[in-house]
């Protein structure tokens, strides 16, 4: 039988980019993108957040599968990913897993630094209740190790801090 600590080690799902978004300017409409350059120590490219190089929400990070999960506590059919508001949409690993852990999505290597909370702009976006609908559903955020080049499909795995 394994121990806690030994299973909180073990990453054996390999997830995949769904949707990537960025946002111009403060304020402004998420873009949804193909691909995007992420760089080391910054983010995407073309966000306006996490300039400074300091930040450790240079990328958000949300779980593909718990859109239905918020669409469905607001009684609605779907959720459009930008409304939301992060970097990348993942599927098929759990991303709070990923928090405090080191992982790459393709050649990029990120490491998760904390949950990503909702803010009061997901009332303004999902309407009454979209604040409540997101708790626990924010996804993560992390820092970025190395950068590269990210596309929709490429894989997300976990990696053994050295």
């Amino acid at each position: 039988m394994q121990t806690i600590a030994e299973l909180l080690a073990i990453h054996p799902q390999i997830g995949r980019v769904e949707w990537i978004g960025a946002s111009p300017a403060r304020r402004a409409p998420v873009q949804s993108l193909s691909s995007t350059l992420i760089e080391a120590g910054i983010g995407l490219a073309e966000d306006h957040h996490a300039r400074s190089g300091r930040s450790k929400r240079q990328v958000t990070l949300i779980q593909w599968e718990h859109l239905a999960v918020v669409a469905s506590i607001l009684g609605r059919d779907t959720i459009a990913p930008e409304l939301i508001r992060r970097n990348l949409a993942i599927s098929g690993i759990n991303i709070s897993a990923l928090k405090d852990q080191q992982f790459r999505i393709g050649k990029v290597l990120l490491e998760g630094t904390g949950y990503c909370h909702p803010c009061s702009r997901m009332e303004e976006v999902l309407g009454p209740g979209g604040y409540q609908a997101m708790r626990g559903h924010g996804g993560i955020t992390a820092r970025v190790l190395e950068g590269a080049e990210v596309t929709l499909g490429d894989a997300v795995k976990w990696v053994a801090k050295p």
